[in-house]
C-alpha cells in the first residue's frame, strides 16, 4: 500500500507541475491528426465545425482589434492550426458522407445539411456556383494580395534592419533611451522581420487550402454519385442531388471559415502600426472630412435625380451623407467658436529701474518656433524635454561633471520650425525641425532616393530628408537612418554640449565638483584646494583636458597627480601634462577600445627634428615657418581623412615635447584629430603606424 501510495503521490505531483497551457497545442494537434483517422459521429462533426467557425470569427475580432502587428505575432501558427483543422473536418466529413450519403442529406449532420440546402436553396446548381465564386475570391484575391504584401514586408523588413540598428544605437549613445529599452527595441525588429517572413510563407497554408477544397469538392462528387449508383442501387437523380448538395454543404462549411481567416490575414498584414486598432483608424481617417462626405452627398443625390434611377435609394443615401457632413460641420464650428477665458493683463507700474531688472545670463539656451513648441510643452508631455533630461544624464556619467540646465522658450522671431541653441546668451547652432515628420538621414550607402525636403543634418552635415510618417518604412528599407524632430534637436544640442564641454565648466560647476568629490575623499580634497593648488588653477587644468575630448570621470587620479606636482609648479598647462600621463591609459581606452593595436598616424623623423628645433627655445609664442606650416596641416588632414574612411579615429602619435603646440595648431583645421604624446601609450599596447607625415605614406 505504501508503494501504491508513493507513486500516486509522484504521478500528482508530476501532473501537478505541468502547466495547462503547455499541453494545450499538443493535445490540440492530436486530437486534428486523429480526426483524419478516426470515424466521428454526425453530431460530433457538427460540434467541430461549429468550433471551427467560432474559432475564425475570434482570429478575425482579434486582427481588427490589435493595435502593433506583433501583438498577434503567433497569428502564423494559428493560421496553420486553422488550416489543418478545416483540411482534418474535410476528410471526417468525406468518410460520413461516402458512407451515409445515401441515407439523406442530413448523413453528415445538420451544419452540412444547413450550408448546403437552406443557404443554397436546395438547388445543388446555385451551391456550386457560390462555392466556385466563394473559391475565387478566396484564392485569386485576398489570399494572393495577402501574400504578396507579406512577402514584399519581409523584405522591407530585413532590408530596414541595418537602419534601425544604426538608429537605436544612435538613440543609445546620444542619452535619449537605456540599455533594456534598446535592448527591447532590438528584440522588438528582430520578431517583426521573423513575423513577415513567417507570414509570407504562411500565406501558401491557405492557397493551399482553397485548392485542396476544389479537389475534395470534385472527389466527393464523382465518389458520391458512384458509391450512390453502384453500391446503393440509387437513381442517378437523387444521387446527384443527394451528394451534391452534401459535397456542397461540407465545402461551403469549410470554406466560409477559410474566407475569414484569409481576411484576417489580410488585414494583419496591411495594417500599420499605430495606437488605434483598424476601427478606430478607419473612423478617424476617412470620416473626419466633413467636405468630402458633403461632396460624395452632392454626387450621389445628383445620380439620383436622373430618370430611370432607383431615385429613391440614391436620394436617402445622399440626404443621409449629407445630414452627416451637417453635423460634423456644426460641432467643428461649436469647438472654434467656443470662448477660451484668459485673464487681463495686468498693467504693470511704471517703477524705478533696480538690479532686480538685470537678468542673469543662461549657460545653456534653446529658442524654438512656435510650431516647435509641443515639443517643449510639459503640458502636451513635450519628448524633447524627456530626451534633454536624458542628454543631461548621460553626460554626467561619462564625461564627468554635470552640465548647466537647458532653459528652454519660444521665440516668435525664429521661423516657425526653426530652433537656435545659445551657450551664454550666444548662437552656437541651429537648424529646422518639423513635428510629425521624420529625417532620413543619408549614412553614404542608400539603395534609393525619397520624396521630401532635401536639408543636410544639423548636427553633423549629413545629407538628409525630411519625410512624412508613410515613407519611414521604405526609407528604413533603403539604408537610412530614421529619426523624429525632437531627436534631430536633442541629437544637435548633445553634439554642441560635448563640443563645448570646456566652456561648460565654470568656476560654479567646478566647486559643486569639488563639493561632490569631499563626501568620499575629504582629507585629499582639504589639503589640496586652495591650499595647494587654487580652484582657477584646477579649473584650467580640468577645461585643457575637455577642449581634447578627454573625460574627467577619473577624479581621483587627477586630484592625486596635481596634489603631487603641485609643490613644483603652478602652471596648469604642466600639470596637465602631468595628468595626461596619469590618465593614459583610460585615454587610449577611449580613442581605441578593446586590446588591440592602436593604428595611428605619426611624423616624419626629419619632420620631427624641424618641429623639435622650433620649440626648442620654450617659447609659448612658438610660431612655424608659413610653408612647413601649410604642408604640415594640408598632409595631417589627407592623413585623418584616410584614417576616417578605414572606420579608424584620426590618432597622432609625437614625441611628448610636440604634443601640446601640435594639439593646439591643428586643433582649429582639423577638429576630429587627437594628438596623442609616446609617454601616454601604455606599454602592452601594440602600435601600427598607418600614415606617416611629411614622408611616404
Amino acid at each position: 500500500m505504501a508503494t501504491n501510495s508513493t507513486a500516486l503521490g509522484g504521478l500528482q505531483a508530476m501532473f501537478g507541475r505541468i502547466n495547462t497551457s503547455q499541453v494545450a497545442a499538443p493535445v490540440l494537434i492530436l486530437m486534428i491528426l486523429a480526426m483524419m483517422v478516426l470515424p466521428l459521429p454526425a453530431f460530433v462533426l457538427d460540434v467541430f465545425f461549429t468550433f471551427n467557425i467560432a474559432i475564425s470569427v475570434l482570429v478575425l475580432l482579434i486582427a481588427v482589434n490589435t493595435q502593433k502587428t506583433l501583438d498577434f505575432s503567433v497569428f502564423p501558427t494559428v493560421l496553420l492550426v486553422t488550416t489543418l483543422l478545416r483540411l482534418s473536418l474535410n476528410v471526417a466529413s468525406t468518410r460520413i458522407v461516402m458512407l451515409e450519403g445515401h441515407t439523406g442529406p442530413d448523413a453528415a449532420g445538420k451544419v452540412i445539411e444547413a450550408f448546403g440546402h437552406f443557404m443554397v436553396g436546395g438547388n445543388f446548381a446555385v451551391g456550386i456556383m457560390v462555392f466556385l465564386i466563394l473559391v475565387v475570391i478566396n484564392f485569386v484575391v485576398i489570399t494572393k494580395g495577402a501574400g504578396r504584401v507579406a512577402e514584399v514586408a519581409a523584405r522591407f523588413a530585413l532590408d530596414a534592419m541595418p537602419g534601425k540598428q544604426m538608429a537605436i544605437d544612435a538613440d543609445l549613445n546620444a542619452g535619449l533611451i537605456g540599455e533594456e529599452d534598446a535592448r527591447k527595441r532590438r528584440l522588438d525588429i528582430s520578431r517583426e522581420s521573423e513575423f513577415y517572413g513567417s507570414m509570407d510563407g504562411a500565406s501558401k497554408f491557405v492557397r493551399g487550402d482553397a485548392i485542396a477544397g476544389i479537389v475534395i469538392m470534385l472527389i466527393n462528387l464523382v465518389g458520391g454519385l458512384i458509391v450512390g449508383v453502384l453500391q446503393h442501387n440509387m437513381e442517378l437523380g437523387m444521387a446527384a442531388r443527394n451528394y451534391t448538395l452534401l459535397t456542397i454543404g461540407d465545402g461551403l462549411v469549410a470554406q466560409i471559415p477559410g474566407l475569414i481567416i484569409s481576411i484576417a490575414a489580410g488585414m494583419v498584414v496591411t495594417r500599420v502600426s499605430d495606437d488605434r486598432d483598424i476601427g478606430q483608424q478607419v473612423v478617424g481617417q476617412m470620416f473626419r472630412n466633413y467636405k468630402s462626405i458633403a461632396i460624395t452627398a452632392a454626387i450621389i443625390g445628383l445620380l439620383g435625380l436622373i430618370p430611370g434611377m432607383p431615385n429613391m435609394v440614391f436620394l436617402l443615401l445622399a440626404s443621409s451623407l449629407g445630414y452627416a457632413a451637417w453635423r460634423m460641420m456644426q460641432t467643428e464650428k461649436r469647438i472654434v467658436a467656443t470662448p477660451v477665458k484668459v485673464a487681463p493683463a495686468l498693467v504693470p507700474e511704471a517703477n524705478e529701474a533696480s538690479w532686480n531688472d538685470v537678468a542673469p545670463l543662461d549657460v545653456l539656451g534653446l529658442e524654438v518656433g512656435y510650431r516647435l513648441i509641443p515639443l517643449v510643452d510639459k503640458s502636451q508631455d513635450g519628448e524633447l524635454l524627456r530626451r534633454i533630461r536624458g542628454i543631461r544624464k548621460k553626460f554626467a556619467q561619462e564625461v564627468g561633471f554635470l552640465v548647466s540646465p537647458v532653459h528652454i522658450r519660444d521665440n516668435l522671431e525664429l521661423k516657425p520650425n526653426a530652433y537656435r541653441i545659445l551657450l551664454k546668451g550666444v548662437e552656437v547652432g541651429q537648424g529646422e525641425a518639423f513635428a510629425g515628420q521624420f529625417l532620413a538621414i543619408n549614412p553614404g550607402r542608400v539603395a534609393g532616393t525619397l520624396n521630401g525636403t532635401a536639408t543636410k543634418d544639423p548636427a553633423f552635415g549629413l545629407p538628409a530628408t525630411w519625410i512624412d510618417g508613410s515613407q519611414r518604412e521604405q526609407a528604413q528599407a533603403y539604408g537610412y537612418t530614421v529619426v523624429d524632430a525632437s531627436t534631430v534637436v536633442a541629437t544637435h544640442l548633445n553634439h554642441l554640449i560635448l563640443t563645448h564641454a570646456a566652456e561648460l565648466l565654470g568656476r560654479q560647476e567646478v566647486q559643486a565638483l569639488i563639493d561632490h568629490l569631499a563626501k568620499e575623499m575629504p582629507k585629499l580634497i582639504d589639503d589640496l584646494v586652495p591650499k595647494v593648488v587654487q580652484l582657477g588653477t584646477l579649473q584650467k587644468i580640468l577645461q585643457n583636458m575637455l577642449e581634447e575630448g578627454v573625460h574627467i570621470r577619473d577624479m581621483r587620479t587627477i586630484i592625486e597627480t596635481v596634489a603631487e606636482h603641485a609643490m613644483r609648479t603652478q602652471n596648469a598647462d604642466e600639470l596637465t601634462v602631468q595628468v595626461r600621463n596619469a590618465l593614459g591609459r583610460a585615454i587610449v581606452q577611449q580613442l581605441f577600445p578593446g586590446t588591440g593595436e592602436m593604428q595611428v598616424m605619426s611624423l616624419d623623423p626629419s619632420l620631427e627634428r624641424l618641429l623639435g628645433q622650433a620649440v626648442a627655445g620654450g617659447s609659448e609664442n612658438t610660431s612655424f615657418e608659413p610653408g612647413l606650416a601649410d604642408t604640415l596641416v594640408r598632409e595631417t588632414a589627407a592623413a585623418a581623412t584616410r584614417q576616417e574612411s578605414l572606420g579608424l579615429p584620426a590618432v597622432l602619435l609625437v614625441p611628448a615635447s610636440l604634443r601640446l603646440l601640435l594639439s593646439r595648431f591643428l586643433r582649429r583645421t582639423i577638429p576630429q584629430l587627437k594628438v596623442l604624446a609616446h609617454n601616454e601609450v601604455p606599454e602592452n599596447r601594440i602600435i601600427k603606424v598607418t600614415s606617416i607625415i611629411g614622408g611616404k605614406t
